[in-house]
């Protein structure tokens, strides 16, 4: 099947960014991407907007690595505090994983999103202390969360001891 090149209007995922000639299937592009607006046909009248479509990255990419930056300043001061499930023994039960962390990110002060795959957890969390986990907000920008895991309150395990004792 032929290639065709096109221009894109957009940023497509898994394909570039507006302004980017790329080749793709003839019948992606011509049923797909020209259809829904999301891309141009590389003629050359057509390559000659490229230097607008340019512009638009440029001041798309500036927005998105400014608002990088504010989340990663908001997730240096961030210091989050995450309880681990523990059982007789201190054997811990489970673990924190990314989506916790990410959870807790999202519940805590700092109010801010973040995607489970942006958190650079090597493998999660089974014991108790304090930990520096890395976060890649943006290719360029990553920072460091401060995290805190204690153990699960030991409080149930006394009651527990108590009622034994009745």
């Amino acid at each position: 099947m032929a290639n065709v090149e096109v221009i894109l209007k957009e940023k497509i995922k898994g394909l570039g960014a507006e302004a980017d000639v790329v080749k793709v299937k003839r019948g992606f592009a011509s049923n797909f991407l020209v259809p829904q607006g999301k891309a141009y046909e590389a003629s050359s009248g057509n390559l000659r907007h490229l230097n607008h479509l340019k512009a638009i990255r440029a001041e798309r990419e500036a927005k998105e690595l400014q608002e990088a930056e504010k989340i990663a300043s908001k997730l240096k001061k961030l210091k989050l505090k995450l309880t681990l499930q523990t059982g007789q023994g201190g054997k811990a039960f489970g673990s924190i994983t990314t989506m916790d962390i990410a959870k807790a990110v999202a519940e805590s002060a700092a109010k801010v999103e973040l995607d489970r795959h942006q958190i650079q957890l090597e493998r999660p969390i089974k014991n108790t202390g304090s930990f520096e986990v890395p976060v890649k907000v943006h290719p360029e920008i990553s920072c460091f969360i401060k995290l805190t895991v204690t153990a699960s309150d030991s409080a149930n395990q006394d009651d527990d001891d108590k009622s034994n004792e009745d």
